[in-house]
């Protein structure tokens, strides 16, 4: 009986893998067809596997500015937000009056704000200030680096905040007393510890900012800005749309992020299992 319960249950995750990998088949097998192969059956093995489409696509996408765009944004971004939020989250469990609580249940807050309620708004706000200061937050990497930050980093301090408190204190009253700085206490004694959600929030990041259309669609306007997810959009026009090379776009896409997940994964289920158990 028990045997049979445990087929059952394999069967039953098997099927749900084959539901959810769907439409990375669809995706895949379809960016080698022409259009004429998509139209007669989307679910069969193409003819013929060429690399065509994919090179089409990334013309098409310039590639290689979008992927640089994409990376750099991605990586200045994910840096200033572990550096910011574990500072910030490490002061607020260890400051122990109303007024960390206020910033942090503000911090908890902001979490809960829908974007699109906001963009146009936030979108004002960053014209406002480009005009009073000159600094250039509309159409530039850094602009949407800063965006990026703002909106990331609650959830960084949240996940910090928790884990930071599992941290006995002795210890950084000990480096305290053998002459250690505040600044040294932390990025000697804390942040080391705090490794396993440090490598979580590396991870959520990353997939969120390098997938993120949105927020780009909305700050970058000039070509060479555009980052992956940008540059695929343009695939499907308002009349026509090259199924083909927008399948082999979208695969180009994703590949960054499944590799960088396969090499990630083990470290972020042991970031959430050592959190868990703290």
């Amino acid at each position: 009986m028990k045997k049979v319960s445990k087929l059952l249950r394999e069967g039953a995750l098997f099927l749900g893998a084959l539901l959810f990998l769907s439409p990375v088949y669809i995706m895949f097998v379809n960016s080698f067809k022409t259009r004429g192969e998509m139209y007669e059956n989307v679910l069969a093995l193409p003819e013929e596997f060429s690399f065509q489409y994919y090179i089409g696509a990334m013309e098409r996408m310039r590639f290689m500015t979008a992927f640089t765009n994409s990376l750099i944004i991605t990586i200045t971004s994910v840096i200033f937000i572990v550096v910011l939020a574990s500072m910030t989250a490490w002061m607020l469990a260890r400051t122990d009056n109303w007024l960390s609580r206020v910033i942090f249940m503000t911090f908890i807050a902001t979490m809960l704000i829908p974007f699109q309620t906001i963009m146009m708004p936030l979108l004002q706000f960053m014209d406002m200030i480009m005009k009073t200061t000159g600094l250039p937050m509309i159409n530039t990497r850094g602009g949407l680096i800063f965006m990026h930050i703002g909106f990331n980093s609650s959830m960084a301090v949240f996940l910090y905040h928790g884990f930071v408190k599992s941290i006995p204190k002795s210890l950084e009253e000990a480096a305290t007393i053998d002459g250690c700085s505040k600044f040294g206490v932390f990025w000697r004694i804390v942040f080391p510890m705090l490794k396993p959600i440090t490598v979580t929030v590396i991870i959520l990041n990353v997939i969120q900012i390098w997938n993120d259309f949105l927020l780009p669609s909305l700050v970058l306007t000039s070509t060479g800005l555009r980052t992956i997810p940008l540059s695929t959009f343009y695939f499907f026009g308002e009349f026509t749309i090259q199924w083909n090379m927008a399948m082999a776009g979208l695969t180009l896409t994703i590949i960054p992020v499944v590799i960088f997940y396969l090499f990630a994964q083990r470290h972020i289920i042991k970031g959430i299992g050592e959190g868990a158990v703290k």
